[in-house]
């Protein structure tokens, strides 16, 4: 491929770039007719049913075999859309096709080029100093540049060779810039620019949903194939930032046992169709201490990124690192309520104790506290009261630390009812806590 000059004035030059792109070859089709066996025009599908013509089949195939065979000296191509091949009706010879332009250039692909300076002119140019650069909208990246070790001649006729390389990692347009500074056969110092443009497009999309369940995230990543060629996908996997441990999540494989007799030396990979096509990925993230949660900056999720490397169809890699995946917004908590012993037995309208724990989660004193459980609007809906004195008074809490206590309790109907309302108020701060704790419990009628 042959690129564009520079400048306003057109010099006569001795040197010309040529550039070809280095990637995987495409398969050739052939653009003839639909070839087609004779037999299907001899012999309808009804033949097998008659077991006398079916007796005389094999004959009539072979008869027809030798016919078929092409006569090189025959110059009349009467066989020319004749199967003599089944592999024939794929409309694939089996020959490969270099590339005849840049074509689609992806992000995370490597560009990849075979750079051909030619010398046109009749006479040796001399003292040539060769520059390759790719130029982007926000950089410019050189490629080669022979500044210190220039070309010492290149003769009438002959060439000078050289092969490129650059991942990309930018979209939108992108130049090569070819430049040439030599001296030619009256010693005139010349300079030749040439430009080959291209544009760099997005292979695939990623869209994430996040959605917390407890002290879990879930984490779902669809990939989208934008190309028009099918995507292999090697590895997508999840790089968890600090205090996440990752765990990825599959359906049940029916392969399985298939899968650990390959070991893990081959690891089939995931085909995502050309043109659309989607493909799931579903990761568990926990902290991987019970502490990590208190240590993050309030507002603050970043889980971590995703890699993704891929083949095409002829194997032509790919790779890309998508940006960090932020999840919901954090809201620290700054103190947590736990049951810590339950009854075994709890009887309808006896007292019963529940053992709590008051944990401060920040790093600072909190308290002295006041505990009690608020009343509903009406009364009659209350299942479990508090039996006796309405408030308990706890004293502080250090950082990092909890404070122990009962209440005591009793149900007021039988069955499955709530322990709810539970409200923690910070006689200091003058902060209160509410729904802190929900509890299920099981009350005998007797």
């Amino acid at each position: 491929m042959s690129g564009g000059g520079g400048g306003a004035q057109q010099a006569v030059h001795s040197l010309a770039f040529r550039v070809m792109r280095l990637c995987r070859p495409t398969l050739h089709v052939d653009t003839a007719p639909l070839k087609f066996d004779p037999c299907d025009i001899l012999f309808g599908e009804d033949l097998f049913d008659d077991p006398i013509a079916a007796s005389h089949l094999p004959r009539l195939l072979s008869s027809q075999s030798n016919t078929s065979v092409s006569d090189p000296s025959d110059l009349s191509y009467r066989s020319r859309f004749l199967l003599h091949h089944p592999t024939d009706s794929l409309g694939f010879p089996g020959l490969l096709v270099l590339p005849q332009a840049f074509g689609a250039i992806y992000l995370g692909e490597t560009f990849c080029s075979y750079i051909s300076i030619n010398n046109s002119s009749n006479f040796e140019v001399r003292d040539v100093i060769i520059k390759a650069e790719i130029q982007t909208e926000r950089q410019r990246i050189v490629l080669l540049d022979t500044s210190k070790t220039p070309v010492e001649s290149i003769r009438a006729g002959g060439r000078y060779d050289f092969i490129v390389e650059h991942d990309v990692k930018e979209l939108g347009a992108h130049t090569l810039v070819c430049t040439a500074l030599y001296s030619d056969g009256d010693s005139e110092r010349k300079y030749l620019p040439q430009f080959f443009k291209f544009i760099v497009s997005n292979p695939l999309s990623v869209r994430t949903k996040v959605r917390n369940v407890k002290e879990t995230t879930f984490l779902e990543a669809c990939i989208e194939n934008h190309t028009k060629s099918n995507l292999y996908m090697d590895q997508v996997e999840f790089e968890p930032a600090k205090h996440w441990i990752v765990t990825t999540l599959k359906t049940a494989d029916h392969s399985l046992e298939h899968n650990l007799l390959m070991g893990e030396t081959f690891k089939e990979p995931v085909l995502i169709r050309s043109g659309g096509g989607i493909y799931n990925y579903l990761y568990e993230l926990k902290f991987s201490s019970p502490h990590s949660g208190q240590v993050k900056v309030e507002g603050s999720n970043i889980l971590g990124k995703l890699q993704i490397t891929w083949r095409t169809n002829l194997g032509e890699p790919g790779r890309l690192q998508t940006q960090h995946i932020v999840g919901n917004p954090i809201t620290r908590k700054e103190i947590e309520l736990d049951a810590v012993e339950i009854p075994p037995s709890i009887i309808l309208d006896k007292p019963f104790l529940v053992s709590f724990q008051l944990i401060n989660l920040t790093e600072r004193v909190l308290g002295p506290f006041e505990v009690w459980l608020s009343e509903s609007d009406l009364l009659n809906e209350k299942a479990v009261m508090v039996n006796g004195l309405q408030t308990m008074t706890l004293g502080e809490a250090q950082a990092f630390s909890s404070l122990k206590f009962q209440l005591n309790l009793i149900a007021t109907k039988h069955g499955i009812q709530k322990i709810s309302g539970i409200t923690v108020f910070d006689t200091v701060e003058k902060k209160t806590y509410n729904s802190l704790l929900e509890l299920e419990i099981y009350v005998d009628s007797q």
